[in-house]
């Protein structure tokens, strides 16, 4: 059977560079081949691969059938390997997210920017019937002691030392999401639909530093929270450390203060 996108799909085809559709394309067949049945939709999405963006990273989003199919561990094992086997294959460019249907759901149905801007920007490469019309729905405006114990012991603590260390790089991240959500609650005040993450600072200095409502130093703060984001989840940025985790916290409390005060302003 011919492999071919989702006539639904087609309003985004524009917005991403051919080698982006030609190698997602390519990774999306050879998928298909190995776990089919285990596969809900894959969806390349994502502001990263489209032409006007320099990052060379293609965003594809598979989604999995948690409801049909019994998700065990050794499924979810064999998955992983086939998916990186793949996608190393492919390109190096590829950068995978896989999520349960379940999950995918629950952020569409509760407006979650994260599945939204997934319908939003998505071209669904293989859908079995149900991310199309979602994506439908969101266009026409629907979607709101011995020496081995001893060692066993001692080996824990490195690897301790390293979750710590990671512990502290995904706390950033969480910092960021913060500061969008906020920020996103800030711009719905004022009636505007929130954006893709990286707009954000741009469209806070349009409508709110403009207007008044906003000290034009936070549109920076969220931007700086942007770009530490980036370096975490590419992996350019591998530590944190503890007193630079702090200032981010501060700035991210008094963020989230200041926006609040945008969102109760009547």
């Amino acid at each position: 059977m011919e492999f071919k996108v989702p006539k639904q799909g087609e309003q985004n085809l524009e917005k991403y560079s051919d080698e982006a559709k030609d190698l997602s394309y390519e990774f999306s067949k050879r998928l298909l081949k190995e776990v089919k049945g285990f596969i809900k939709g894959i969806v390349l999405f994502g502001s990263t691969a489209r032409k006007q963006q320099k990052s060379a990273d293609i965003d594809i989003l598979i989604l999995i059938d948690d409801l049909s199919v019994q998700v065990t561990k050794e499924l979810v094992q064999g998955y992983r390997v086939i998916v990186q086997k793949i996608a190393m294959e492919v390109s190096e460019k590829l950068h995978i997210t896989t999520l349960k249907y379940t999950t995918f759901w629950e952020y569409v149905r509760a407006g979650d920017p994260v599945g939204v801007n997934m319908l939003r920007d998505g071209i669904p490469l293989y859908d079995t019937g149900f991310f199309t019309p979602l994506q439908r729905l969101l266009y026409t405006g629907r979607i709101r002691p011995s020496a081995e114990s001893m060692w066993s012991y001692y080996a824990r603590a490195p690897q301790t030392v390293l979750n710590a260390r990671w512990h502290l790089l995904q706390g950033a991240v969480d910092l960021y999401w913060a500061v969008i959500d906020a920020s996103h609650a800030a711009l719905m005040k004022l009636g505007e639909v929130p954006p893709s993450p990286e707009h954000v600072p741009d469209l806070l200095r349009d409508k709110l530093v403009k207007a008044g409502l906003l000290d034009k130093k936070y549109p920076g703060v969220c931007h700086e929270f942007f770009v530490l984001m980036k370096s975490i989840t590419h992996r350019e940025r591998k530590e944190l450390t503890g007193a630079e985790f702090d200032k981010y916290v501060t700035l991210a409390d008094d963020y989230i203060k200041t926006m609040r005060a945008i969102v109760e302003k009547k």
